[in-house]
């Protein structure tokens, strides 16, 4: 088994984050996801959100991790479970394979919070826990493994940015659509509500 940590601050709002993270896929920095399907989604009694959902990927294993385990299936299913809690500004993500589970299992947790230093930014924190079962250097394979989640870690964060890049695009055309070319007084109280602030870079 081998347990793969990360955290990661982004200079942008909790709310704004989350926004970003709901609608995240499709982005082209993933293009491994090739279909999300939502399965279920209410809100509990506390009223936080649920949402179970279903992804399908192109899962990229290395050639090498391939030919170990003797499998070329590259198509992969993952499922997804994430709580969304808007009164104590925490969403947390518990994804899983439900693909090759006979032979590989990666089970990951992601949680939002806001920094606890600075409310304009939100502290992403990682973890993986990877096992690769019933085959020879399964540890090696682990690592193999540990280091392409950590990649692909590395191009979520950019995901993220690019998502609310593109909110921020279309709020704007929102209102100017709604309000005119002009910065009217109408026109800067919509934008300035609606705004999601940009970060000056890629944290």
């Amino acid at each position: 088994m081998k347990i793969w940590t990360s955290e990661h601050i982004f200079n942008h709002p909790w709310e704004t984050v989350i926004k970003a993270a709901m609608q995240k896929y499709p982005n082209p920095m993933s293009p491994s996801v090739i279909g999300v399907d939502v399965l279920d989604r209410d809100v509990d009694q506390q009223g936080r959100l649920h949402s179970k959902r279903l992804l399908t990927t192109e899962w990229g294993l290395p050639s090498i991790v391939k030919a170990i385990i003797g499998s070329s299936r590259t198509r992969t299913y993952i499922k997804e479970h994430s709580v969304v809690d808007t009164t104590e500004k925490t969403f947390e993500l518990q994804s899983t394979n439900v693909t090759s589970t006979n032979m590989v299992s990666v089970d990951e947790r992601l949680t939002y919070k806001p920094h606890p230093e600075d409310p304009e930014k939100t502290v992403l924190t990682q973890e993986a826990i990877i096992s690769v079962k019933g085959i020879s250097l399964s540890s090696y394979l682990e690592g193999i493994m540990a280091s392409t989640i950590s990649t692909n870690a590395g191009k979520g964060r950019e995901a993220m940015e690019w998502v609310i890049r593109r909110l921020n695009a279309e709020i704007e055309e929102l209102a100017t659509t709604a309000c005119g070319t002009m910065r009217t007084p109408m026109a800067a109280a919509v934008t300035d509500k609606l705004h999601v602030p940009l970060s000056p870079s890629t944290a």
